[in-house]
């Protein structure tokens, strides 16, 4: 939500709005990463989406640009008419960034590194677990190569040869296992001498490609409030400030509340005025369910939107929010343009569902 207000307040010198969009893209990816691994540590199933495998193409491609070595030259490529697939972007981009990896530790003096992607069609000879669309992705390096006696092992977990600290090994058999839980797998071709290329098959849907929203939307973009009273209740004082100044920026009013018991109390005062509570479910003194139960004995017809970043609950919410009493859920963190979507639709202005945080 920062960078959102960020974007509104600074003047485009010296690219500073692609920067900020630079910023909001890495911290959505780390965010989306802690979910991941919270989600692998619960036992929770990643949620799948339509993804458009380009856009983490470019996403690694500033990547390398930024951090790998001058010396490694880099090329991304890719079918105009390229097909959406169904998967974890997070776990998609790991993928690629493990496979890249590699490939740049396999070119210590420099080299080529080129990342292509385009659509496929396999048959049954082709030993993929179903025949169909895919959309393979080859990374190719001009590197050292990998030893035939090694090439049966380097999916092992822990099976490395790199040196000490330099890898743990399981990058390789992470990445497979992550294309087997999308439907897919990973072959690999590689010559000692002259380079390696790792070929990433995923699943595709190669039906009329989905119309996706802007990436980074300008604020003309977003739907703006009308003058409308939100309660914001929320024991992190960070969270309640920079929420307040996100919804006072495109129309809405505020009120503030750091627990439940003192949501109920202004609740009590303004309960004619306030459209809408947004309520964090995790709080000191009285939590989210606590201060749902009070409002709505206060009024059974409240709007209240919950939100939280707690892991496989957050999940158990966004699927049926009604069972708490919830109008709708958001998971933490999320951006100023998926509150300010939700808020809209919660209020009956936008038919669309709101976008994922």
């Amino acid at each position: 939500m920062s960078i959102a207000l960020l974007k509104l307040k600074m003047p485009d010198h010296e690219g500073v709005q692609k920067q900020l969009d630079q910023l909001a893209a890495n911290a959505q990816r780390g965010a989306s990463l802690v979910k991941q691994v919270l989600s692998f540590g619960r036992g929770v199933d990643v949620q799948h989406v339509l993804m458009q495998p380009k856009h983490i193409g470019r996403e690694i491609e500033q990547i390398v640009a930024d951090t790998f070595p001058k010396n490694i030259t880099f090329e991304l490529s890719f079918s105009h008419d390229l097909w959406p697939v169904t998967g974890d972007p997070t776990q998609f981009h790991q993928v690629l960034l493990n496979l890249c990896v590699n490939a740049r530790d396999a070119m210590p003096g420099g080299g080529k590194l080129t990342l292509h992607l385009e659509n496929v069609v396999l048959d049954d000879s082709s030993g993929a677990p179903r025949p169909g669309p895919y959309v393979r992705t080859d990374v190719t390096d001009t590197g050292t190569g990998i030893p035939p006696e090694n090439r049966e092992r380097i999916f092992e977990p822990f099976f490395t040869t790199k040196d000490l600290g330099r890898g743990t090994g399981l990058g390789l058999s992470t990445s497979r296992a992550i294309a087997k839980s999308h439907g897919g797998f990973i072959t690999v071709d590689s010559t000692v001498g002259h380079g390696t290329t790792f070929h990433v098959f995923l699943p595709a849907d190669p039906g009329p490609a989905p119309t996706l929203p802007e990436l980074n939307p300008t604020h003309h973009d977003l739907p703006r409030g009308q003058n409308e009273l939100i309660l914001i209740v929320d024991d992190e004082e960070m969270i309640r400030e920079i929420a307040r100044s996100a919804l006072e920026k495109f129309g809405y009013r505020t009120l503030l509340a750091q627990n439940g018991t003192e949501a109920v109390a202004l609740y009590a005062l303004h309960r004619t005025a306030i459209a809408v509570v947004i309520t964090d479910m995790a709080m000191p003194v009285m939590d989210g369910p606590a201060t749902i139960l009070a409002l709505r004995t206060l009024n059974p017809a409240v709007k209240i939107i919950g939100s939280s970043g707690q892991g496989a609950g957050s999940l158990l919410l966004a699927n049926a929010p009604e069972n708490a009493g919830l109008t709708y859920f958001i998971p933490k963190p999320y951006t100023a343009e998926t509150l300010l979507r939700t808020l809209s639709t919660v209020l009956g202005r936008d038919s669309r569902p709101p976008l994922a945080p």
